[in-house]
């Protein structure tokens, strides 16, 4: 393989590809250097006879550590498993690549990039994307593509493609395009609430881009690419699908207009069973013609779609009877559970979601060690749990999966442009969103209840976020827009696409699509009717609760949080962590302070001991370095003399409360009223440069003056 190096500058950075020089033994092998990240990306695919019924296509992306200069953390020096990263990477890139491949093509096809330098200004997820398109195209390997990819982000309101680290931090976008020289075939981003027509502006900007990529890539796949293998297609079944249409089309038919699920399911399957039996166990004069299985499978998933496209194109109306406009049946609950801080049931046709809100401190935040973009502690995550029970189905959990992990950050998204700021809300937050029933679009339902748990829990989120799947069937020259698709229209449709937002705009989105691109113009079309499905939805959240508690649950731990200055940060924490330890004992309570000088404080949920707003005010009292005149203090006695005790109202700080000021009679002896480690209360009666004179008696008539009032 001779070596090739070409190279084009992509928004304002050279794009270089490379190929015979590195991995010269896998079928495609692609060098991509952006800035100074480079990844390696290849292709290779298996050439075997023996077919599965799927298209077994594995993606693969990995960071290593060494790309930056870095050891990995931990007793093992060496990488684990893949990271959350890592796993959505490798999904951004599966997702536009596969419906790339030709229908029948069943070879195991593993496409791989990792990550070999990082500058930490230019992320390399993107450049794993233009490596695998790079990689196949070149390859032998069966493959409709090239495709191009491209970021976009939107800093002082103007639109940035792939722009760096720095101005992603200060984004209100965060989108990622992928698309073909022809059409987009992928998208997945979120917003800071961002209007329909802003998106499809960075929609368009990015496709402009992604055609130049495309195209470099073809140009560099004419030097260095290799013929396409020919391959064993899947046997050809049309006549089969007819004959069994012409037998068994009209009880399909009825059967997949069956509105429920398991029934539907059920119906086909009796029909599917009575085919089996025809061609499969054929008796008589048919003996010698017997048929496989797995056709009599192919030919039913082929009538299936049939059935159901029909219908959408030919009627208007689709199998459980709805205009393609139409929003299944939704209801909603919160406050099911009765020791979680807020909890919603999001119930859409046949999906279910619940979803629990838990409240914690700043030790609960999620640390996030990435090698290659430095990010700040999760204070918000959303975790997404998909059993099989919630499909009748049978498979055993074993942690998650990159679909729950790809949905779980999808839902995360949409809500995270909302939550309060942590100044006015320090809490770290964890949604669960657990889906009970599925039948399409549970992450869409886990935003819905996640929404309505927030507000249940008492977090003031500043709108409510809903989210709903669209869907279209594309035949005859006619596009058909479905709202709130299902299962079966999911699979069976040319296009998944998940819209979440509030009122004013657009959160997350994720578009999937199973043909070989979209059009700007029905991208537009799409968008807006998934608006209006979005108001309506709304509509329907908020009649079951119309804004956050004022409240949160009495079982949330209780936070307060203040700020000091940085260089007071060495008086609190004491030597050896001897003064922050003493208070936490004191007062019951935790401590958590950061560089910028944030203290937060904590206790646990009805504690009876605790006392975070006296710590708050003992804190704010150290730190502030001034004793105000006329104030009464809680102080501890560090030393006892004949004349009065001696009072620390803060470290750094005491005064002299004289043994005439310690109570209303007479007291002969200090020892009598206090001793060494106790708490008074004093009020400050006088500061004469570094003294303070105090009075124990003086807060204790305070105390009573207030009251008798």
């Amino acid at each position: 393989m001779a070596y090739l190096k070409m190279e084009k500058q992509i928004a304002g950075r050279d794009l270089v590809l490379e190929t015979g020089k590195l991995a010269k033994q896998a079928h495609g092998s692609v060098l991509v250097t952006y800035g100074e990240s480079v990844v390696l990306s290849t292709a290779v695919a298996e050439a075997s006879d023996n077919l599965p019924d799927f298209f077994p296509l594995t993606v693969d992306y990995r960071e290593n550590q060494y790309a930056a200069g870095q050891f990995p953390g931990g007793i093992f020096k060496r990488e684990g498993r893949p990271t959350h990263k890592e796993i959505l990477t490798m999904r951004l890139i599966d997702r536009p690549i596969r419906p790339l491949f030709p229908d029948d093509y069943r070879q195991e096809v593993l496409v791989t990039s990792f990550v070999l330098s990082a500058d930490k200004e230019n992320d390399p997820d993107i450049l794993g994307l233009i490596g695998a398109s790079a990689a196949l195209s070149i390859s032998d390997i069966p493959w409709n593509g090239p495709l191009g990819g491209a970021r976009v982000g939107i800093v002082d309101d103007e639109f940035l493609v792939n722009p760096a680290t720095n101005q992603r931090a200060e984004s209100e976008i965060e989108l990622v395009v992928a698309g073909s020289a022809e059409a987009v075939v992928m998208v997945e981003g979120h917003a800071n609430i961002i209007p329909e027509d802003d998106l499809l502006v960075a929609i368009r900007i990015a496709q402009d881009t992604n055609v130049e990529v495309a195209q470099f890539i073809s140009e560099f796949a004419e030097e260095a690419g290799k013929p396409k293998r020919t391959y064993i297609p899947l046997p050809p079944i049309d006549e089969l699908a007819a004959e069994v249409e012409a037998g068994f089309g009209a009880a399909l038919s009825e059967a997949s207009r069956t509105p429920v699920k398991q029934e539907r399911s059920a119906k086909i399957k009796a029909v599917k069973k009575q085919a089996v039996e025809k061609y499969c166990h054929p008796q008589g004069a048919d003996a010698s013609r017997e048929v496989d299985p797995k056709e009599i499978d192919r030919v039913f998933e082929m009538l299936e779609s049939k059935c159901l496209r029909r219908q959408i194109i030919e009627e208007n109306q689709r199998y459980d009877g709805r205009k393609p406009d139409q929003l299944r049946e939704i209801t909603c609950e919160v406050g099911l559970l009765p020791r979680t801080h807020g909890t919603a049931l999001f119930t859409r046709g046949e999906t279910q979601v619940m979803t629990a809100t838990t409240l914690g401190t700043v030790d609960d935040e999620q640390r996030v060690l990435d090698p290659i973009v430095a990010e700040d502690p999760k204070k918000f995550m959303l975790h997404y749990n998909f059993p099989g029970w919630s499909v009748g189905e049978v498979w055993f959990p074993r942690g998650p999966k990159r679909r729950e992990i790809g949905h779980g950050e999808l839902a995360e998204r949409a809500l995270a442009s909302v939550l309060p700021d942590r100044e006015h809300f320090p809490y770290t937050i964890r949604l669960v969103s657990e889906v009970l029933e599925s039948n399409g679009s549970s992450s869409m339902g886990a935003v819905c209840s996640g929404t309505l748990s927030l507000m249940d829990a008492g977090v003031a989120i500043d709108d409510p976020v809903a989210g709903i799947a669209m869907g279209v069937v594309c035949e005859d020259g006619k596009e058909i827009v479905l709202t709130d698709i299902s299962g079966a229209e999911d699979h069976f449709g040319d296009m998944d696409f998940k819209v979440a937002g509030t009122q004013n705009g657009i959160t997350a989105l994720q578009l999937d699509i199973k043909t070989t691109g979209i059009t700007q113009q029905l991208l537009a079309r799409v968008l807006e009717e998934a608006k209006q499905a979005r108001m309506t939805i709304l509509r329907a959240m908020l009649k079951t609760l119309r804004a956050p508690r004022e409240e949160i649950s009495r079982h949330a731990p209780r936070i307060y949080q203040v700020h000091i200055n940085p260089e007071k940060i060495g008086m609190l924490i004491g030597p050896g962590g001897k003064t922050i330890r003493r208070l936490e004992e004191e007062y019951h309570s935790n401590i958590e302070v950061e560089d910028d000088g944030s203290v937060t404080l904590s206790c646990e949920a009805n504690s009876e001991e605790a006392d975070v707003e006296g710590l708050a005010e003992y804190i704010k009292n150290m730190a502030g370095g001034e004793v105000e005149v006329g104030k009464i203090y809680e102080g501890k006695v560090t030393d006892v003399k004949d004349f009065g005790p001696i009072v620390e109202l803060f470290p750094g700080t005491d005064g002299l409360c004289h043994i005439s000021e310690l109570a209303e009679g007479y007291v002969k002896d200090v020892r009598e009223v206090c001793k060494v480690g106790d708490s008074l209360k004093v009020k400050v009666l006088a500061v004469e440069g570094n003294r303070i004179k105090l009075s124990r008696k003086a807060a204790m008539q305070e105390k009573d003056g207030d009251e008798e009032k």
